[in-house]
């Protein structure tokens, strides 16, 4: 249960990342951004979805524009502002700094462990 809320948190908190990144690829449909979440093990429902991209658009890092569909009503495309572009290379620069403390971390870890496992075989 621990583990399960942890693992919770820390895909919300890099929810908002993943959702810059994906649309720095250029204009999307928010279905097809959750489908990509979907696909990438970050199950995020529209509910979860569409209050985040408001408040993107709201603070400035998102815009859209309407796009006349073949399957029914026009669809919003969401695209990075240049604002968004800028907040996005500056989480670049931290997931660099994260990934590389957390695989830091990790080999310390590993090799204290390794070294405890020798002792006491010894």
């Amino acid at each position: 249960m621990i583990a399960e809320n942890t693992q919770t948190q820390m895909r919300k908190g890099i929810l908002e990342y993943c959702v810059l990144l994906i649309i720095s690829r250029g204009e999307i449909y928010a279905s097809d951004i959750i489908a990509e979440l979907k696909q990438a093990k970050l199950l995020v429902v529209e509910g979860t979805l569409y209050p985040l991209l408001t408040r993107l658009k709201n603070n400035g890092l998102l815009s859209y524009n309407w796009q006349e569909s073949t399957s029914g009503p026009p669809r919003k495309y969401y695209m990075l502002t240049e604002d968004g572009k800028a907040i996005l290379n500056q989480l670049d620069t931290t997931w660099q700094e994260l990934s590389y403390a957390i695989n830091t971390s990790k080999k310390v870890a590993d090799q204290e462990s390794k070294e405890s496992t020798k002792q006491t075989e010894s």
